[in-house]
């Protein structure tokens, strides 16, 4: 079983499915993973986290934006550090990304990659890789 769960935000985080309403599924996927004590991350190629995002903290115990640390995906620096922030080996994490090109990047870092395409895959994906049942539809503000 894996040790780690990193995602990107936009097109990961932020996919609401087909029907565009509610809360993003993989919100309730990464607090649930956290919540078996799978150690979870944010990699976002973004500057900054921005306006402050309250429920971040409720879901990830390190938070990477390549502004902040200056190297981007799909370098595999970036992929190193937040396995190294994370306090685990690169075999130990999976990454999710909506790129293929940033998936490929954190595979050739060591790192076991998905790539999100449709919320069903990654969430099925997700529960093989980390062995927790994503069903119980958790949110990160209740």
């Amino acid at each position: 079983m894996m040790k780690g769960l990193i995602v990107d935000f936009g097109g990961v985080l932020t996919d609401r499915g087909p029907d565009g309403v509610g809360e993003p599924p993989l919100i309730g996927a990464v607090l649930a993973a956290r919540e078996a004590g799978i150690r979870t991350a944010l990699l976002s190629n973004a500057d900054g986290p921005g306006e402050p995002i309250p429920w971040l903290d409720r879901l990830f115990q390190v938070l990477v934006f390549s502004g902040d640390v200056g190297v981007a995906k799909p370098d595999a620096a970036i992929y190193r550090l937040a396995v190294e922030r994370l306090g685990l080996e690169p075999g130990e994490c999976v990454f999710v990304d909506d790129l293929a090109v940033n998936v490929r990047g954190a595979v050739a870092a060591g790192l076991v990659g998905v790539h999100h395409t449709s919320i069903p895959s990654t969430l099925a994906e997700l529960a093989v890789l980390l062995g927790v049942d994503f069903a119980g539809g958790r949110s990160c503000n209740g």
